[in-house]
Parts: structure tokens; sequence; C-alpha cells
């Protein structure tokens, strides 16, 4: 019996790649947490950014917390059972009147995984629209890995400005807009991305959170991730610390171990596509 979705959601999100609108959280916690994102911001001088914006699930209680949220994980196992850990967690904001952007992507080309049973969780801290910017899919690709190319545009906000290799057709895309503590589920394959924020001043502020089932693999070396649901009997991932305080020296060094093991692992992956290069 599905704790959170309805068998039709389930059936899209298989059919789809995609779930969306989901109430995750109420409105005045998405509330309570955007103030306390804003208010590192502030301590920090600027948006969130390298160390800060990736896993900071390890380096503050508060988010460890968010990811480990009821329903969310209850979502997350309707769609692939009660043994579930943590792989990853960002933010994504947008500033008004600003040009970054998400180019159209699919994840599972990066990531490494042995399994596409991979679940991204994104969770509205702000109002997310198509006027400030909302996540928009391509329902169905993630049936179809597409080739990809790698742009390192400037403003956009993926590291290797990585795009798919094909035309999206106008009216082929789905905006995932969403009110503060509502969250879309996408699937790791699905064709994905977002254009800038075109408001005057709406900021678009969503926090990421990747959930895999344990018997998922990193292929390319070692790993980390958190288990926030059931048993991990696989040990394919080191687990990761439950900070006590904010930049516990334990989550500290975590995040860096991730951080480091990330680099290696995208090196692996880099290299292999280079060899696939080759030889076709």
């Amino acid at each position: 019996m599905p704790k959170v979705l309805s068998a039709d959601q389930i059936d899209h999100f298989g059919k789809d790649g995609y779930v969306a609108p989901i109430r995750a959280i109420s409105p005045e916690r998405a509330g309570s947490i955007r103030q306390r994102l804003e208010e590192l911001e502030r301590n920090t001088g600027h948006t969130l950014r390298g160390f800060l914006r990736d896993r900071p699930h390890l380096l503050f209680p508060w988010l460890n917390e968010l990811i480990r949220e009821e329903r969310i994980v209850d979502a997350v196992e309707d769609l692939y059972g009660g043994n579930l850990m943590c792989w990853g967690s960002s933010f994504f904001v947008k500033e008004p009147g600003e040009p970054t952007f998400v180019s159209w992507h699919q994840d599972a080309t990066y990531w490494g995984l042995s399994s596409s049973d991979v679940v991204t969780v994104w969770l509205a801290l702000s109002e997310s629209t198509r006027e400030n910017g909302a996540m928009e899919v391509v329902p169905g690709t993630h049936l179809t890995q597409q080739p990809h190319r790698e742009t390192y545009a400037k403003d956009n906000l993926l590291t290797r400005g990585q795009e798919v290799a094909v035309v999206i057709e106008p009216g082929s895309t789905v905006a995932l807009e969403l009110q503060p503590g509502e969250m879309s589920l996408h699937h790791v394959g699905i064709v994905h991305g977002s254009a800038p924020n075109r408001s005057k001043s709406k900021r678009r502020i969503g926090f990421v959170i990747r959930y895999i089932p344990t018997h998922v693999r990193q292929l390319n070396g070692d790993d980390s991730a958190t288990l926030v649901r059931g048993s991990d009997t696989y040990r394919s991932f080191h687990h990761e610390p439950v900070p006590r305080r904010e930049f516990d020296p334990a989550g500290l060094e975590a995040r860096r171990q991730a951080g480091e093991w990330w680099n290696k692992n995208q090196a692996a992956v880099d290299a292999a596509a280079k060899r696939a290069k080759v030889a076709s």
C-alpha cells in the first residue's frame, strides 16, 4: 500500500519519468528553512556556492533532518522500497534578472551509478514558476539515453555546461511549477533543465535531494551516502555521519572526502567517455 503517492502517480513516474506537485512540508517550514539559508548567505556575503552549496546536509543538522523528512522519504519509498540512502543534496538558487540557467541534460550520463533506480526530489523553498525559472522536463525521455556535449557555458549552473546533443522541440516540455513546501520527483534519466529567472524581484530557491535504494553501486571507486531508511546490507557506500552542530568536524571531513571521491569518479567517467568516443 503506497504511503504518499497514488497508484496513478506511481504509474505516471514509470511512464513519464516525473511526478509533481506533491506537498512535502508546510509553507511555514519551507519559509523557516529559507530564512536559515538567507541568514547563512548574509554571513558569507554571497549566494551559496561550492563547498556550502553541495552536500550541505553534512554541514547543517537542520538540512540533515530535512533529507530524512518522513513524508519526503515515504514518497521515495513508494517508488523504490524501504531501504534508502541520500546520495547527495544541493541548493539551486536563481536571482531575479540574472542569466543563470540549466541546460537540457540527463543526470544518468555523468553519475557513474550501477542502476537507473535513482530519484531526485526538487523541494521548493520559494515559489517556482515559469517566470522565475522553474525546472522543466521532457516526459518519457528517461527511457532512452541521449548523447551529450559539454559547453562549459559561463552562466550554466551545471559545472560542465553539459547538454543533450538533440533538439528539444517547442511544446514538448512540462514546467514543474511549485509553491513553497511542494516537491517534484524526477527520474535520473529524464531530460530536464530550466531557463533564467526573468522576474524582477522573486528569487527561485530549490533544495535538491538525490535518493538511491541500497542495491545501487558506484562503478568508479569509493563513494559515500547517508542511510535514511531501512538497512544497508550491500555496504557499497561509505556511511556518512550525522552532524551534531553546524560545521561539525566530522561533517566537514565527510564533506571533504565526498568531494575528493566525486572528483576521482568524475575523472573515471570522463576517461571512459573518451575511450568510447575513440572506439566509435
